[in-house]
């Protein structure tokens, strides 16, 4: 069944005529419109507008033009890119009629590579929160238990559902703390935090300016480097994307090797309190897998600070978020959920001078990893500590489901999240954490991970939904 496929898998499809762009194109369209009542992955489904662009794309192919390795697949968008004439809403009901009037750099490049867009995915509002939680809009189901309403994780959370669910092969995230990984994690998809600049922010409804990066959710690692592929590159438009090497992504993973990789795991001494038995296994695991693909594991102690940076991290967003929603949080004719003003109206109370110091406390940390880093090709860690808990369980205040994420944004890391096995029924992962623009080296060691793991599970039963 074309819902089961991966874009590399679809695109061989193509290539090879078995399949065409208006059939797989129709086949998600169908799988997003049957589920999406019940799984809440998305706001808006262009189905009329999906098909004409998917004929469209079979019509180019048949006329022997040149097309890419995407060409006539599609893919979903989190609804804090902005489309020119579309709705855009940010995942807040305030701006639920609100229309878009430009277009978000990421989906240009998408378009300009012949993906089909399906839709906007449901999101946390303004991106402000690890769970899912969206109490306006309603929170998206987690596929994996439709008897129990479990967090989707968050903020990209209709992303992370879409894809896990298979409504769609791919979708944009955005990942600020672990808004890519977790929800990729709780739905059994591949996430990738791409370093800072790697990936336009033009046209995207921002939460922090200097932690904010779009980001590629999808079945598989290969997925993720083909869309990275596309996303990756200059844009005038944020000059925080002009320094970037340029590389061949989707190239660096041909000859995909854990050989002689230098990956760190910190002692399990290092694991939290609230760490779940059965993901410390899940990841305890995952290096002995390594290790038998020729990587060298050395336990390293990761620095004493670096699961403190929370609280200079969120000093950072809350002041970033304030200064962007200012004009409208505290009014309270606005429909805002109460969790995510609150958190906004924390930016209120941080001084300019603290402001500064958490900043300056942010180069100096990321000197200081630089040098603990220097040795090792990547850091193997949990990418959540637990598995999906039930959205009554999930505490709006834990740290949890931003642990193992959060650091990696502060320090200026990429990482790349993978499926590790299941729990009860429940997904469970690990992430890849490598250097700035490192993302070949994560995307090589997590294709070498994720092959040996054998073939991919099957998507989660949703027949009792329809």
């Amino acid at each position: 069944m074309l819902h089961t496929l991966t874009l590399a898998e679809l695109s061989a499809r193509l290539r090879e005529s078995t399949s065409t762009a208006a059939e797989i194109t129709q086949s998600f369209v169908e799988r997003a419109r049957a589920f999406n009542p019940a799984l809440n992955a998305f706001t808006e489904i262009y189905a009329d507008e999906a098909m004409i662009l998917a004929d469209a794309a079979d019509r180019a192919r048949r006329a022997g033009f040149p097309v890419g390795p995407l060409h006539g697949l599609p893919f979903a968008v989190k609804d804090l890119c902005h489309i020119a004439g579309r709705r855009g809403g940010a995942g807040s009901r305030m701006w639920a009629t609100r229309i878009g009037t430009e277009t978000a750099a990421a989906v240009e490049r998408l378009l300009a590579a012949g993906m089909i867009p399906i839709g906007k995915t449901q999101m946390v509002e303004f991106a402000f929160g690890g769970w899912g939680h969206n109490p306006l809009l309603g929170t998206p189901r987690n596929p994996w238990d439709i008897e129990t309403h479990r967090s989707p994780g968050g903020s990209s959370s209709g992303s992370g559902v879409a894809v896990g669910a298979g409504l769609v092969p791919a979708a944009l995230g955005s990942d600020t703390g672990g808004s890519v990984r977790v929800p990729a994690a709780f739905n059994g998809a591949v996430g990738l935090k791409v370093t800072w600049g790697r990936i336009s922010l033009h046209g995207t409804e921002l939460l922090s300016w200097t932690l904010d990066t779009i980001g590629p959710i999808c079945r598989s690692v290969a997925d993720c480097a083909l869309l990275l592929q596309a996303l990756a590159g200059p844009d005038a438009r944020d000059p925080a994307t002009l320094s970037q090497p340029l590389e061949d992504f989707t190239r660096g993973i041909q000859t995909a090797s854990a050989r002689n990789a230098r990956i760190a795991m910190p002692p399990s001494a290092q694991l939290p309190d609230f760490m779940h038995p059965a993901v410390a296994e899940a990841w305890e695991e995952a290096g002995r897998r390594l290790a038998a693909l020729g990587a060298i594991i050395e336990r390293a102690p990761l620095p004493d600070w670096n699961f403190d940076l929370s609280q200079p991290a969120s000093a950072i967003i809350a002041a970033e978020a304030f200064t962007l929603h200012r004009d409208w949080i505290e009014d309270e004719n606005h429909a805002i959920g109460p969790v995510v003003r609150q958190r906004v109206l924390r930016g209120k109370t941080i001084t300019s001078e603290q402001y500064a110091a958490a900043l300056r406390r942010m180069q100096h940390d990321r000197a200081s990893f630089a040098e603990w880093f220097e040795p090792f090709d990547a850091v193997l860690l949990p990418t959540v500590a637990i598995p999906a808990p039930a959205l009554t369980e999930a505490d709006e205040v834990s740290p949890i489901p931003g642990y193992f994420t959060r650091p990696a944004n502060f320090l200026g890391l990429c990482a790349i999240s993978l499926p590790c096995g299941f729990a009860n029924g429940l997904p469970l992962a690990i992430q890849f954490v490598g250097k700035p623009h490192a993302e070949t080296t994560i995307l090589r060691l997590a294709q070498a991970f994720e092959t040996s793991l054998g073939p991919r599970p099957n998507l989660p039963d949703l027949a009792s939904l329809t």
